[in-house]
């Protein structure tokens, strides 16, 4: 299972997890803070989380050899946070405007593609993965093995960690979340490394072997430092649902050229009943 936090553009790094079936649980055998150190894994060579993660225009075909042989196997599922669809994107989605009614209450309204962004970038991924064997799972399609799905990791951290209203972790958004206490950056730091640990200490529970190093607070020389650590959360988040989604515990919004697909935990009672 792969679990993917594209970035919007190429010159920015995308977040990258890996998980695969041992036994009765599942386990992480490999996590990277861009699609570059995630091929150099494979190749041997560690991960270095004091290093700048560097962005550069995704290749599925290398990453997902990459990924087949630092599992010895094919990849079941692919989920992505990024906007994809059968469609060229350009514009705001049926996806994102029914993700937005259900749970932009709780705070987590999606952001509208465009030409720009995610736009050629998307448009290439669906298209590589396609000619992979990966295709694109919609809300016509019935949720298995052998595709690509989209996910939302906000959404997703309502379920998983069983919140009410998002989660204050993105690092981009800090000066937001707390902007009426007037917190200094290294207050804001420390909040936000509370929110990495109990989103990986959720992860843990359904996903072994975690190997994602969160410095102390007095560690960190900025905000963007943590920036790597976010996006390797999103990818196993992403990785998360799709372990849920293998076992038929997601529902996908949208429409037959796209969908998002969130936890069936995280959607208000009375439509979760509605299946």
């Amino acid at each position: 299972m792969l679990g993917i936090d594209a970035a919007w553009t190429a010159h920015q790094p995308s977040g990258i997890a890996l998980v695969q079936r041992q036994g009765d649980a599942w386990s992480c055998v490999a996590l990277a803070p861009s699609y570059a150190s995630f091929m150099a894994l494979a190749d041997g060579i560690a991960v270095d989380w004091s290093a700048r993660a560097q962005g550069s225009k995704p290749q599925m075909t290398a990453l997902l050899r990459a990924a087949e042989q630092l599992s010895d196997g094919r990849v079941d599922l692919i989920a992505f946070d990024m906007p994809l669809s059968k469609e060229p994107i350009g514009h705001r989605r049926q996806a994102d405007r029914a993700v937005s009614r259900v749970f932009g209450n709780r705070g987590c309204a999606v952001h509208s593609p465009t030409l720009q962004r995610p736009g050629a970038i998307a448009d290439g991924i669906r298209q590589d993965l396609e000619v992979c064997g990966y295709g694109l799972q919609t809300a016509a399609d019935q949720p298995g093995p052998g595709g690509v799905i989209e996910v939302y990791p906000h959404v997703a951290l309502l379920a998983l960690l069983e919140r009410k209203y998002r989660v204050p972790y993105k690092v981009s958004r800090s000066l937001q979340y707390w902007r009426t206490e007037h917190l200094s950056a290294e207050e804001r730091i420390g909040r936000l490394l509370t929110e990495f640990g109990r989103i990986r200490d959720g992860l843990a529970q359904h996903i072994q072997a975690i190997n994602l190093p969160l410095p102390q607070p007095a560690e960190v020389q900025a905000l963007s430092a943590l920036k790597p650590l976010e996006d390797c959360l999103d990818a196993l988040v992403c990785a998360w649902v799709a372990i849920e989604h293998l076992q038929g515990r997601t529902r996908g919004l949208g429409d037959p050229s796209a969908a998002i697909w969130c936890p069936t935990a995280a959607f208000p009672e009375e439509l979760a009943q509605q299946g």
